[in-house]
């Protein structure tokens, strides 16, 4: 680790001039970049420490139907919030599938959002990263690629994503609230993060000291309350991140698909919504065959970046089963293994 300088930021206006010199960082909970700061692989020189700023914990629901998350809401407080779980429940399942109940109670909203892929060549630094330092190379490309993207890849980099709570998010059409120099924007989150493309390094839309406020449910979103569930395929049920994760949530109008929602986790540099799928579920019956077909298209432009191609079918699967769920009704109960396949079924879940 390299010496860094402490700012303890006390107002947004202070944090965004603190984090707009070169080098700087902002550090809330910090269950991700201290780690990465004691690899080596994250050297920042100046830490702005935003733990203190006054009105960013908070979940407010707006008279309009949307709710405001304060970038330093806590996972665990968010998860745990009844009336945030039973108007947005797949939000709330992939909260509680998410790393430990430890790391759950440090973690921020916005920390999650921001979080670094999980890629082994990346925290390796005695491995090529495209990312870590850009025209290095990547060495995952020849490597174990087990757990690396099927969607939107590149050459340079092949990474995944790894967070499970933007995935539901982006499938409910969630936004984030920027604050900058220039003053505050608003990003749909889908747009948010960006595919390596040639320019892997620059992982979202972020300009340099502009920091994240809040993110932003619609009054549409509570919709789905009825019939949305999020699933997630883990080498262990207990404290995993994603090989394959989708969300998924379904308005029923007299018995057929009004409106249909899907996103995918683990399989690209960011949270894939799947719009071609959704589509071609609007109007059809919750049927398999229209659950298969949706899965169809969802992996359609899928492609194996390495010896990972067992991947595309998996999520495939998924996907239907999420379907499947979401089709079945929300539990009244979230599961005792939130988002795991192993976990009863919604049938037995309303007994």
């Amino acid at each position: 680790m390299i010496p860094f300088e402490y700012v303890r930021a006390t107002d947004v206006a202070g944090a965004v001039a603190a984090g707009s010199v070169p080098g700087a960082a902002y550090l809330a909970a910090g269950t991700n970049l201290l780690d990465l700061m004691k690899g080596d692989v994250a050297r920042p020189t100046r830490l702005v420490d935003i733990t203190r700023l006054p009105g960013l914990s908070a979940v407010e629901r707006r008279d309009d139907g949307s709710v405001r998350i304060g970038a330093l809401s806590r996972n665990s407080d968010l998860a745990h919030d009844p009336a945030f779980a039973r108007a947005y429940p797949a939000v709330a399942e992939a909260l509680l599938s998410g790393a430990s109940a430890q790391l759950r109670n440090a973690a921020t909203a916005a920390g999650n959002v921001m979080q670094r892929t999980r890629c082994p060549y990346f925290t390796d630094t005695a491995s090529a990263c495209n990312k870590r330092e850009p025209g290095s190379g990547c060495d995952a490309k020849d490597g174990e690629t087990r757990l690396h993207a099927i969607l939107g890849w590149s050459e340079a980099c092949i990474a995944t994503h790894p967070s499970d709570f933007c995935v539901p998010l982006v499938a409910l059409d969630a936004s984030v609230e920027i604050a900058g120099a220039a003053g505050t924007r608003i990003v749909p989150l889908d747009s948010f993060h960006r595919l390596p493309g040639d320019a892997p390094e620059r992982e979202t839309v972020l300009e340099p000291g502009e920091l994240i406020t809040a993110l932003v449910l619609p009054p549409e979103a509570a919709a789905f309350a009825g019939h949305s569930r999020y699933l997630k395929v883990r080498d262990r049920t207990s404290y995993a991140f994603a090989v394959v994760s989708a969300a998924a949530g379904l308005r029923l109008e007299e018995g057929r698909i009004a409106e249909a929602r899907l996103a995918l986790g683990g399989v690209a540099l960011k949270p894939w919504r799947a719009r071609a799928a959704e589509a071609i579920l609007a109007g059809r019956a919750p049927d398999e065959a229209a659950f298969r077909a949706a899965a169809d298209a969802a992996l359609a432009e899928a492609r194996p970046s390495g010896d990972n191609a067992f991947k595309i079918e998996l999520a495939r699967r998924l996907v239907v089963r999420a379907l499947r769920h979401a089709a079945a009704g929300t539990p009244e109960r979230l599961p005792a293994l939130p988002a795991s396949v192993f976990a009863p079924t919604p049938e037995a879940a309303h007994v």
